[in-house]
């Protein structure tokens, strides 16, 4: 039997069909002050969307701890470098980048999966180390790729496997049952994550917060500008030291990719508080 559409309406409580009310921090991410803040990133430079913040939380005397899940040991176009050889050189310009926004380099933490493949990996034992490392640090804030909200939200492969292996690792680390090893022999407790800031590179309809990072964008653009490898002219051939003009170069394209509104730099993020259960709605 068919039950027409009016009839559905009226039965069913209004809540299932109102809008969840975009969240916001109670206290604006300029303020925040004592947090530990924890950002997963599937390379090392895609932290850089969220270098303005990152060092603004630094700044203000909370604790910032970076995740990169792969080595980035296979994205050039030079034909010299071997993977071994890419993969140091993009440990070298992650460190420099975070040296240039005060985060120091024990903060700095490499999973050493390989760049390109990451979804191939197996993802228990992606999500369990990941929850070891929540378990460990505790943040107060979760830096993630946007898995998605109420929908899967297209990404190159690494990214989107990033997002959702974050996602997933944010759920386990609060149920103490789940690798349970970590708490009886490591003695780590379950932990659930209170704050969550998601990014992404081109699609910003689902932000809803930003973040004024204007006293940081000469932070945010020098450490830009030391991912040599990445993009620049050590792209198809990498040269480990630039000239001034190649250095100018550098920093004038990262400038080009902060974000203005109303005349101030600013970062955009989807912020999301509670459970994790509802981590994509």
């Amino acid at each position: 039997m068919r039950v027409p559409l009016i009839v559905l309406l009226t039965i069913l409580p209004p809540s299932l069909f109102a809008q969840r009310p975009e969240q916001k921090p109670e206290v604006p991410v300029e303020q925040w002050k004592g947090k530990t803040a924890m950002l997963v990133g599937a390379h090392a430079d895609d932290d850089q969307l969220s270098h303005g913040t990152l060092a603004l939380l630094q700044a203000h005397g909370n604790q910032v701890y970076v995740v990169t899940l792969t080595t980035g040991n296979v994205g050039t176009q030079d034909p010299n470098l071997s993977r071994t050889q890419l993969a140091e050189i993009r440990r070298r310009e992650e460190l420099a980048a975070l040296a240039e926004l005060g985060i120091p380099a024990e903060h700095y933490i490499n999973m050493g999966y390989d760049d390109g493949l990451l979804e191939f990996e197996d993802r228990k034992a992606v999500v369990e180390n990941l929850v070891r490392l929540i378990r460990k640090l505790r943040p107060d804030v979760l830096f993630a790729w946007d898995p998605g909200k109420n929908y899967q939200r297209w990404h190159k492969s690494d990214h989107r496997a990033a997002a959702y292996l974050t996602a997933d690792a944010a759920r386990a680390a609060m149920w103490r049952l789940l690798f349970e090893g970590q708490i009886t022999q490591e003695g780590l407790k379950e932990y659930m994550v209170p704050e969550y800031l998601l990014y992404n590179d081109y699609d910003h309809d689902d932000e809803n917060i930003t973040v004024d990072i204007n006293d940081f964008v000469e932070k945010k653009v020098s450490a830009g500008a030391k991912y040599v490898s990445q993009f620049g002219p050590g792209w198809k051939i990498y040269k480990p030291s630039l000239s001034e003009a190649e250095l100018k170069d550098m920093k004038e394209l990262t400038r080009k990719w902060v974000r203005i509104k109303d005349g101030k730099a600013f970062e955009g993020f989807r912020y999301y508080r509670g459970l994790p259960d509802a981590l994509g709605k």
